[in-house]
């Protein structure tokens, strides 16, 4: 299923950021044991078995508060469940059943989306039969589980898994590129759209969307086919003032997992911002090509070498995924906003290329006997064989005699080698080792 979402609810301090970090593997959500402590939501891609789902976690809820910061996570709370495929609804064993629970219980049994309800902190035999009581909550998944020492997460993961089906390849929604533009509010994503829908009779067709979804564009000129994703709809929504920027993070989230290709929008004059980071990792950890566009470049002071030195910096930023177009645009002026579309186009064949068998053995083998894997614990590492996978990402199996015992620097100069010999700019490569 394109872009599966899991929205982590519940009152303040049951743990839910930690529970978030756990999914992530990483410390992005700040946990304190100070009640609303997460007052901005946090979103992020996490992976399980082989499938990728988008996280988000909500503020702590509270009903019917008149407090200026609980009444903003109310509603966002309330958007994130109306957004989400499935909810994971949090309770803490150590308080038992409060209020706030059965508050947030009546709101979640009126929504169609499965619920999960997990109860926190279980940590040992006398929490454990505590957490019982909260069957009484009427819920026909309930997990038990500590966040902090994460024991019980993969019985309630490989239960969320089973509702995102495998991928499968879809031919014929394989057959024309989806471009999305996605970056920060005020990039200049809209005006880049307008520029490049501003002749009615480019637009070949509508396909059917709504403002709450990504609205859909084929294109069908110069002899380009192409399907560009328009994360700005959400603009005609009439209620979304201050929960703007949440709205357009979730829809930018799911145009990620919509397009085959990114237009990443960045400001010429702000440079990249971590915010524009977070959106690029995103993007390279679903598998998606990206091509980077600095917009309004007609506003830069320039001199010889503005934009070598420029691309050199912004690439910098990247690191480690660094082989990636850049495009310096001007919306408002129309400069090379059709460079930027050929870009994106010629990104979108390199991660739908295939490397016959034959080529990858030969470059790759070549590579591999010029630099030898580093002898570990006395043994020779040998790779014998490598054959592309069928996957919508480019990936690759080495297949050798040890395959756990090739660490990441040689695994880095395996990916440059691939990219040295055949073209995957743009787009992100993945390498599996395996027992030949």
């Amino acid at each position: 299923m394109s872009g599966f979402t899991v929205a982590i609810t519940g009152r303040p301090n049951v743990g839910k950021s930690t529970f978030f970090n756990r999914m992530l593997e990483q410390r992005k959500a700040i946990v304190d044991d100070i009640s609303g402590v997460t007052r901005d939501r946090q979103y992020g891609v996490a992976d399980w078995n082989g499938k990728t789902f988008n996280v988000i976690d909500t503020g702590g809820f509270v009903p019917d508060s008149q407090d200026v910061f609980e009444r903003e996570i109310r509603k966002q709370v309330a958007i994130a469940i109306e957004e989400a495929h499935a909810v994971i609804f949090m309770v803490d064993v150590a308080t038992g059943i409060t209020n706030l629970d059965d508050a947030m219980a009546k709101m979640l049994r009126r929504s169609k989306k499965p619920v999960y309800l997990v109860v926190n902190k279980v940590d040992n035999h006398e929490r454990l039969l505590e957490a019982n009581e909260f069957y009484s909550l009427g819920f026909d998944k309930v997990f038990f589980l500590s966040s902090i020492s994460g024991s019980g997460t993969g019985e309630l993961l490989d239960d969320l898994m089973s509702l995102i089906p495998d991928e499968k390849e879809d031919e014929d929604a394989q057959s024309v590129p989806r471009i999305a533009i996605i970056g920060q509010p005020n990039t200049g994503k809209s005006s880049l759209l307008n520029a490049l829908i501003g002749q009615e009779r480019t637009i070949v067709s509508d396909i059917a969307g709504t403002t709450r979804d990504t609205i859909d564009t084929r294109y069908n000129l110069f002899n380009k086919d192409f399907v560009l994703i328009d994360t700005a709809g959400i603009r005609r929504k009439a209620k979304v003032h201050e929960d703007l920027e949440f709205y357009s993070v979730i829809r930018a989230i799911k145009a990620l997992d919509e397009a085959d290709v990114c237009m990443l929008l960045i400001d010429a004059e702000k440079g990249v911002a971590a915010q524009d980071l977070s959106i690029f990792s995103m993007a390279t950890k679903k598998g998606k090509g990206v091509v980077v566009l600095v917009n309004k470049w007609d506003l830069m002071d320039k001199e010889t070498n503005t934009a070598r030195d420029y691309e050199k910096k912004l690439k910098e930023r990247l690191e480690p995924f660094s082989d990636v177009p850049v495009v310096f645009i001007s919306a408002t002026e129309k400069t090379r906003i059709f460079k930027a579309i050929e870009m994106a186009l010629e990104v979108y064949d390199n991660r739908i290329r295939r490397v016959p068998t034959s080529k990858l053995n030969t470059a790759m083998l070549k590579a591999i006997e010029t630099h030898h894997p580093p002898v570990v614990r006395g043994h020779a590492v040998k790779i014998k064989f490598v054959t592309q996978l069928p996957t919508a990402v480019p990936s690759f199996a080495f297949f050798c005699n040890f395959p756990d015992d090739i660490k990441q620097p040689y695994k880095n100069y395996l990916e440059n080698k691939l990219r040295e010999n055949f073209n995957f700019s743009g787009v992100p490569i993945r390498l599996f080792f395996r027992k030949k």
